[in-house]
């Protein structure tokens, strides 16, 4: 099978996984962290296959819709991957790419205490930060203010709540586990997206989608 089958068979099967999502989580989601990924690849002279193939998959599977599983990713795009018969190499280097870009992986653990962040530290090939800020990057500006609120409203999160204070040093577990409004989702985790871009085309994009995030607080408060 060669490249170009391998990604159209990959796209209709994350297509129709995702047909249903109502999260912001959707094909859509997917289709905008695919094209900014491979626009990143370019600039960083990444594997553009690879990176294609992550960011169609890097969703699937997501420890939010698996009761917090987070081995329940790797495990179904490691299946989808096989089912391909692309190589154990390859499918190793995308596996390991969708399951690291995940922001709740650079949380401290709280078993550690707040102040430890977690010890696995990623190995950051190319095609792992071309992802990764690509799909930060899905996450900031007009569409990740749409997206915030689309995810709340679909957990039934209230929009804002003064007595419901942000963690100003959440941890992983809290990450995964919390019923907070919405906009305390921005001070957790959005406003910080720009600091954290891997890449130098990733940090100049980030940089005016930040700016919407900032317009969107002073509004509100």
């Amino acid at each position: 099978m060669d490249r170009q089958e391998i990604i159209k068979k990959t796209e209709l099967f994350v297509r129709e996984t995702l047909s249903k999502d109502g999260t912001g989580h959707d094909w859509w989601h997917i289709h905008r962290v695919r094209n900014l990924a491979k626009r990143i690849a370019h600039h960083e002279e990444a594997d553009i296959f690879i990176v294609e193939l992550a960011a169609l998959l890097h969703d699937i599977g997501d420890y939010k819709f698996f009761q917090g599983d987070e081995e329940a990713g790797a495990v179904k795009v490691e299946e989808w991957l096989s089912s391909l018969e692309i190589s154990p190499s390859l499918i190793d280097k995308i596996v390991k790419i969708t399951s690291q870009i995940s922001f709740m992986h650079t949380l401290p653990d709280k078993s550690k205490g707040r102040s430890k962040k977690n010890s696995a530290i990623p190995t950051l090939s190319k095609e792992l930060m071309a992802v990764t800020d690509a799909d930060r990057l899905d996450a900031m500006g007009a569409i990740g203010i749409a997206r915030a609120f689309t995810y709340g409203g679909f957990f039934n999160r209230p929009i804002y709540d003064p007595n419901i204070k942000p963690s100003k040093f959440i941890t992983k577990e809290e990450y995964k586990t919390t019923e907070a409004p919405s906009i305390n989702h921005f001070y957790e985790k959005l406003i910080k997206l720009k600091d954290m871009m891997y890449t130098k085309l990733g940090r100049k994009m980030a940089k005016r989608r930040h700016r919407f995030f900032k317009s969107l607080l002073k509004t509100i408060f």
